[in-house]
């Protein structure tokens, strides 16, 4: 099955078809690093990790870019207010720049323990301004900007597709829909591309212009960096909803205004994290961190979590929803490596007929479902990413007495590519030698049909603190609880 994904700009689900064979350039936008990450963020992140793993799956060579705002990014979407990230200093006492490297490396750490794959560029804001002022002269050389008193402007009644993505009600919004707004703006969706620092203020990041000293917008970085480091065109740019009605759609306009051309073919939308039923948001006082989380669970849990919702709903997250899935994530860990021992010791054994059961016919039928579940996972995650169906195929792959352990072993690290939940790292259980000899001499004596011996042994084996399990597919050994 080909890979699907739902795209925003045309609100339905598409085969990908990338710009250039088996290579794909992906855009994310990254972390405002004034404060920790909250697992609202941090659910975006997640959700654009499983696409890029899908996508290597998939065997296309990925470029995910992703930028750190730590400037420009104001307390209000309308050009108002503080940057949050010089707030963020005067409410620590630090400044600008000890406050954005302190919270970006703080994000690496929690990307970290939630097993996300750092992108392969992360581009910072702050180091990019002779982009963006090279954006703007060209955005004013088109005729798309004006200037006011506080500012550089791009003048949205200029694009004629303006809103698209959001399906906004320009005109609606343009009657005054939209209550704040800035003094000497045409229009109220017009936005800022370069801010000026007012008369009389010293700020802490400001820099000089052509039209004065100050900063930029902050939708004008991302523009100026995915066309750095991806081109004016490229395959992927990823973001949570939020992002849709403004940010998105104020970086569609200056980048197709600019280049001609929308810079993304697929817009990709993580859908909210709710926690009791309300979107997780710094400004509700309603966040959790990956700090609270792990007091008492696995990172790794809340990862799981997100894999059973699909990334395109809404996921609610409660302390009953984390402990279920500590549970599932326990549970998985312990089935993987059970699977582990037991194929680690049967192969320790030669090969015997009895411990694997694949001789002839057999085998051709264990590979044939092998072959069927490794099927049905590729077709699950090549749907818009239905990580929730792909987890049940898992679940059912770990029920399948008809599947022995060595292949269940193979099968499930080969869907952790996609999961992203260290099944690799779980080791198989140390079986003492004089256990492994009893458990080779039982083996021996089942092929021969000596039932007495057998059971004896089995007893032998048991007092010493192990299990053991005839299946159809071999014997497992594990010990006692």
């Amino acid at each position: 099955m080909p890979l699907r994904l739902y795209n925003t700009l045309t609100r339905k689900k598409e085969t990908f078809r990338p710009l250039r064979d088996k290579q794909v350039g992906i855009y994310a936008c990254g972390p405002t690093v004034y404060w920790f990450a909250h697992l609202g963020n941090l659910r975006s992140y997640v959700f654009e990790d499983i696409l890029r793993r899908v996508l290597e799956y998939n065997d296309y060579k990925v470029k995910h870019v992703m930028n750190i705002t730590d400037v420009g990014h104001l307390t209000s979407d309308e050009d108002t207010g503080e940057d949050k990230i010089e707030k963020g200093a005067r409410k620590e006492g630090k400044s600008a720049r000890e406050i954005a490297d302190f919270y970006t490396e703080a994000f690496f750490k929690d990307i970290e323990k939630l097993n996300i794959e750092k992108p392969r560029i992360t581009c910072k804001a702050t180091e990019h301004i002779k982009e963006q002022i090279n954006l703007v002269k060209i955005l004013e050389k088109k005729g798309f900007t004006y200037q006011i008193s506080d500012g550089v402007y791009f003048n949205t009644s200029k694009i004629t597709e303006y809103g698209r993505l959001a399906k906004l009600d320009v005109e609606g919004l343009r009657a005054g829909a939209r209550v704040e707004t800035v003094e000497g703006k045409k229009n109220s969706t017009d936005f800022a591309l370069w801010k000026l620092t007012p008369p009389g203020v010293k700020r802490q990041q400001e820099w000089d212009s052509p039209w004065g000293k100050g900063f930029p917008g902050w939708h004008l970085e991302c523009s100026a960096m995915s066309q750095k480091y991806l081109g004016t065109q490229f395959d992927i740019h990823c973001g949570g909803i939020d992002h849709i009605p403004v940010h998105h759609t104020n970086e569609i306009a200056q980048s197709q205004a600019a280049y001609g051309e929308i810079p993304a073919k697929y817009w990709i939308h993580g859908e909210f994290l709710l926690i009791d039923g309300k979107k997780m948001a710094k400004s509700d006082a309603n966040i959790v961190t990956i700090e609270n989380i792990s007091k008492k669970f696995n990172p790794l849990a809340f990862r799981y979590l997100n894999l059973t919702a699909h990334y395109h709903s809404k996921l609610n997250l409660t302390w009953e929803s984390m402990e279920g899935a500590q549970n599932a994530l326990d549970n998985l860990y312990e089935a993987t490596r059970e699977f582990k021992s037991t194929a680690d010791f049967n192969l320790g054994l030669g090969k015997l007929a009895d411990s694997f059961g694949l001789a002839g016919k057999k085998t051709r039928e264990t590979l044939k479902k092998f072959r069927e579940y490794k099927e049905e996972f590729t077709e699950a995650v090549n749907d818009d990413l239905d990580t929730p169906k792909a987890l049940g195929i898992a679940w059912k792959l770990i029920g399948d007495e008809n599947i022995p352990a060595s292949l269940k072993s193979k099968l499930l690290e080969d869907f952790d590519r996609v999961f992203g939940l260290k099944l690799k790292d779980i080791k198989p259980i140390a079986i003492p030698e004089e256990v492994k000899k009893m458990f080779k001499e039982r083996a021996k004596a089942r092929k021969e049909k000596d039932w007495v011996k057998s059971d004896e042994l089995r007893q032998k084996i048991e007092n010493k603190g192990w299990l053991l399990e005839d299946t159809p597919r071999g014997t497992t050994v594990k010990p006692k609880k």
